[in-house]
């Protein structure tokens, strides 16, 4: 689940996103192929895959076209799997945006939730240095993960600065709580600063990412198969299908760590 999820049913984002009840939420699933389409090939019966689905993944059963699910690696447990889709596709589709490369210095505010986990490693596998904010209980977390660690709030600025003194070289917003002005005063400038969570982005003159409908299928394989291997760490925290309204509450907090997973039995 993503914490667009909770957003869209409470109607908080019925202009972008309307809905009308009763609607199954979610579109990122992970499972077993029970029954395949007309001229489908490249998959059959039994096959384990993951993705996005054309229906709503809050469900046992659930509809995906061919090309938008991959192959599950044999040895990738699948709730590790379900981890993977959007936080690849958004952490790969900012940190291009953003123009990351080696030697580079980036923030990543709200670092410690699924997009966060997947960005702090990614963006470090192409070689830059990452500052990553988050509360106090997630610091020893992020450090694990590679990254440079700092709790977000008041005196932000000064502790980034005090960390990187030659300054930042990019921002990646993905906690959407305030944070933009802080990152406009680390930049100097509204450039090189990309929020998916702050509505206010375009008033401030930042780039605001939405989703995108292209979906990197060759490169989430990629990084399943580092998942798989090690090379990558996925933090997820499971909750049974009917406890889907729990793990909704869980990531209102804000504080969720990796990815919250449903599961079906």
């Amino acid at each position: 689940m993503n914490a667009l999820d909770s957003k869209i049913r409470s109607g908080a984002l019925q202009a972008m996103f309307p809905v009308t009840p009763p609607v199954v939420p979610g579109n990122e699933i992970a499972g077993i192929v029970d029954a395949v389409g007309e001229g489908v090939q490249q998959f059959a019966v039994g096959d384990g895959v993951f993705g996005w689905s054309e229906t709503g993944s809050y469900a046992e059963f659930a509809l995906a076209a061919a090309t938008m699910v991959t192959i599950r690696p044999a040895d990738l447990p699948m709730e590790r799997a379900a981890a993977l889709p959007t936080a690849v596709e958004t952490s790969e589709r900012v940190l291009d945006l953003l123009g990351v490369k080696a030697g580079e210095t980036v923030v990543l505010h709200g670092a410690a939730g699924a997009v966060g986990t997947i960005a702090v490693q990614l963006a470090i596998t192409r070689g830059a240095r990452v500052i990553a904010t988050a509360g106090p209980a997630n610091q020893d977390y992020l450090t694990a993960l590679g990254a440079t660690a700092t709790v977000y709030g008041d005196g932000l600025v000064e502790r980034i600065r005090t960390l990187s003194p030659d300054g930042v070289d990019a921002v990646f917003d993905i906690a959407g709580k305030g944070a933009l002005e802080d990152s406009i005063v680390l930049r100097g400038g509204t450039d090189r600063i990309v929020t998916i969570a702050d509505f206010r982005a375009r008033q401030l003159g930042i780039t605001f990412s939405a989703g995108s409908s292209s979906r990197p299928m060759q490169r989430l394989a990629e990084v399943a198969r580092e998942a798989a291997d090690g090379a990558l760490v996925t933090t997820v925290t499971t909750y049974p299908l009917d406890q889907a309204a729990a793990a909704q509450d869980a990531s209102d907090t804000g504080h969720a760590r990796g990815k919250l997973v449903l599961t079906v039995n």
